[in-house]
């Protein structure tokens, strides 16, 4: 595949970068293996949550040059790029201080006698992440992985090929050894067959549903363990007791920011009959006020579409939405300018036969469904392949509670946007994959819980 430069804004080309030979790629495999059987990942864990330390410390300085990186690549707002960059500092941050707490010995009360499982790195992993979080997707997966011991060898999206360089030299800066984190310029076939490779031991894939199916199916065909977050076509729900006019300005930012190129962006805004009116009044005010521009320009509020190929499949989803009934409230097509830019959009009408109802928009635009009651919602929110994340707006918080519990999927977030943490586990269901991210419960995703035990009495016949 081509790794290139194209700066979405401009439509012009920056650079190329060739694709690794299959010697390089060999080699580095090697020395990911060999250091994954050195003291470095089997040894003493200081070393190792030193580095994230200091990566912590060098995302803080390189700020700005990243930021700056993203937006000439992939077209993210150099505002919202610096707070991709703080989030990513504060990851590794987390995982520095409190590693060594989530992987210590956890002991198991059993009649045999004593006993405890040990956490232990599994080997190395690779890693296969997208476009629209350039550093923060690559610090998810590596981040753990560098606490425990995991060596990792990653792929990145072929529009964000100096992201992925400026990364790596970061890590190999805060003092990583040769071998713990690898960037590889490779083609999809290459990443099957270092899968298939015995000093492969995992896989984790932030993408398209139909990249995660091919890369699962490799992983398991292998016997390998596999993290998938995958699509999301995830709601956002407003109660007749909400706040309308900041469910209006959150659902706003929740469905232009990155240019809606998010997986957890809220697409489907389920509101409730009685606050409709008011809602899509505020909203479609705010969805018209986006100030398109320049993502280096601290007064554009919405950026360009990633590609080329990006606004022209989005584009091609909308006129198929409106061509099967959709109405368009407000937007609904390319803008008439320089640079890969969409309207703001809001599209009504969406029966359950356009095809627009099972779909990820993934860029600027938002599909708003009007319910009767709160079984409506609940009914609408779980008719989806996906299972992401999701919000609900309302008063009654313990009535929000109720359809939080009811609502099949990964996340969900009352009052507030669907967010990410450090500490929050990341991750959903269905057709948007399986496993967890960040906090305690991500860091043992890639990790050998080894039982031991002392027996304290007579030995018993073993079974299984």
């Amino acid at each position: 595949m081509a790794y290139r430069t194209l700066n979405p804004f401009t439509e012009q080309l920056v650079r190329e970068y060739p694709e690794h030979t299959d010697a390089q790629v060999e080699a580095a495999l090697a020395k990911a293996d060999a250091l994954f059987r050195s003291d470095w990942s089997q040894g003493d864990m200081a070393p190792r949550l030193a580095v994230l330390a200091r990566m912590a410390e060098l995302l803080t300085e390189r700020s700005d040059t990243l930021a700056q990186a993203m937006a000439t690549e992939m077209g993210k707002l150099v505002e919202q790029g610096a707070g991709e960059i703080q989030l990513c500092a504060g990851i590794a941050k987390y995982y520095a201080e409190n590693a060594a707490e989530f992987l210590k010995p956890e002991t198991i009360d059993t009649d045999l006698g004593e006993a405890w499982v040990q956490h232990h790195p599994i080997g190395v992993l690779i890693a296969v992440e997208p476009w629209n979080f350039p550093i923060y997707q690559l610090i998810r997966v590596i981040a753990p992985a560098i606490a425990v011991g995991n060596p990792v060898m990653f792929k990145h999206a072929g529009i964000v090929p100096h992201c992925a360089e400026l990364f790596e030299q970061l890590v190999r800066d805060a003092g990583a050894p040769e071998g713990a984190v690898t960037n590889l310029y490779v083609s999809s076939g290459t990443v099957a067959e270092l899968i298939g490779d015995d000093r492969v031991q995992g896989v984790a894939l932030t993408g398209s549903e139909d990249a995660g199916s091919k890369v699962s199916a490799r992983a398991s065909e292998k016997l390998k363990k596999s993290t998938l977050e995958l699509g999301g076509a995830d709601v956002f729900v407003v109660l007749d007791d909400a706040d309308i006019e900041r469910a209006a300005e959150i659902g706003t930012q929740a469905r232009l920011a990155n240019a809606g190129q998010v997986c957890t962006a809220a697409k489907r805004f389920i509101v409730h009959e009685a606050v409709a009116e008011a809602f899509l009044t505020a909203f479609k005010a705010n969805m018209g006020a986006a100030v398109l521009g320049d993502p280096m320009d601290p007064s554009t509020t919405l950026g360009p579409l990633s590609s080329e190929d990006a606004l022209n499949g989005l584009e091609k989803q909308v006129d198929a939405a409106v061509s099967a009934g959709a109405t368009v409230l407000a937007g609904g097509k390319r803008a008439d300018r320089t640079g890969f830019f969409f309207e703001p959009t809001i599209l009504t009408d969406i029966a359950r036969d356009n095809p627009a109802y099972f779909e990820e928009f993934f860029g600027p635009v938002a599909m708003v469904h009007v319910v009767k009651d709160d079984d409506e919602v609940v009914r609408i929110a779980n008719d989806s392949h996906y299972g992401l994340g999701g919000s609900i707006f309302a008063g009654d918080i313990d009535r929000a509670r109720t359809l939080a519990t009811r609502i099949e999927t990964g996340m969900v977030f009352i009052n507030t946007a669907t967010t990410s943490m450090p500490e929050l586990p990341f991750g959903g269901v269905k057709r948007s994959g399986f496993g967890r991210e960040l906090g305690d419960v991500g860091i043992k995703e890639f990790v050998n819980r080894k039982l031991v035990v002392i027996a304290s009495g007579e030995a018993v016949q073993t079974v299984g």
